[in-house]
């Protein structure tokens, strides 16, 4: 997956701007379409499927569970505790899993790096 697709949406969508009338606001949300699921139950053996996994918590874990879960092939793991990666910064710290079990990791490098990384990894594992 490319693009980090958020995990919930709102029940309601107002057709117009909110105005503030009252000093609270209560929104309702339903969880969007697991893509990723969605994908690893379609997927050929001719594809490769990688996703992502930001995590706060128990990284390893939730990474290694959403690949086995998901049918993906690899999985990039970041952390949003790790000093410089995430959000707000062009750099990242990733750990790919593969589903044989092969680890990854790589220290703090640019994001384009990051994904030069991802691909050659994915040309070394399934295309080399």
């Amino acid at each position: 997956m490319a693009a980090a697709v958020a995990d919930y949406t709102p029940v309601k969508i107002a057709a117009n701007k909110i105005k503030k009338t009252n000093s609270e606001l209560i929104i309702e949300l339903k969880k969007t379409k697991d893509i990723l699921k969605t994908l690893g139950e379609k997927k050929s053996p001719k594809q490769v499927l990688v996703g992502f996994a930001l995590e706060t918590n128990n990284e390893r874990e939730y990474a290694l569970g959403k690949l086995k879960s998901k049918n993906a092939d690899m999985v990039v793991m970041n952390s949003l505790n790790d000093k410089g990666a995430g959000f707000g910064t062009d750099t990242n710290k990733i750990t790919i899993f593969d589903k044989s079990g092969k680890e990854f990791n790589y220290q703090l490098m640019s994001k384009k790096d990051a994904a030069k990384n991802i691909v050659d990894t994915i040309i070394q594992l399934y295309y080399a």
